[in-house]
């Protein structure tokens, strides 16, 4: 497992999050299977050149949202779900509908609006005409 994540100061996220995010999105690929270890603190703060309080924070994160398990002395590892995946993807995606919903709100789009824009991008390679008026 390659222990260096991409980290950047100018990304607006905390680094912690950003490792968190990183992982996530790894398990969620599966990239990181279950019960597949973790690179421990101490490696992955220094290939990525961060502080080990910080990577702690991230696993400790982890471990909270059910992403990873810490054994005593045997480091961290992926959870032993084999749905995880699954049930991580179903969290982002309820994650971007509340984004999606708060826009949405904001722009004091009525459902029946929201609805029509949805289903119009789902249409696969839609016709550029029948695409025209997505723009209020």
């Amino acid at each position: 497992m390659n222990p260096e994540l991409f980290l950047s100061a100018s990304d607006p996220r905390p680094m912690y999050q950003q490792i968190v995010d990183q992982v996530t999105a790894k398990v969620m690929a599966g990239d990181w299977t279950a019960g597949q270890s973790l690179p421990s603190i101490r490696e992955l703060a220094a290939a990525s050149r961060v502080s080990v309080i910080t990577v702690r924070r991230a696993y400790e994160d982890l471990e909270r949202a059910g992403v990873i398990a810490t054994r005593q002395g045997k480091g961290s590892v992926v959870a032993e779900r084999g749905d995880l995946p699954t049930v991580l993807m179903h969290e982002e995606l309820q994650r971007q509908l509340e984004a999606l919903l708060a826009c949405a709100a904001r722009l004091g789009l009525p459902r029946h609006e929201l609805h029509r824009l949805i289903d119009q991008a789902a249409e696969p390679a839609a016709d550029p005409e029948t695409r025209q008026g997505t723009h209020p």
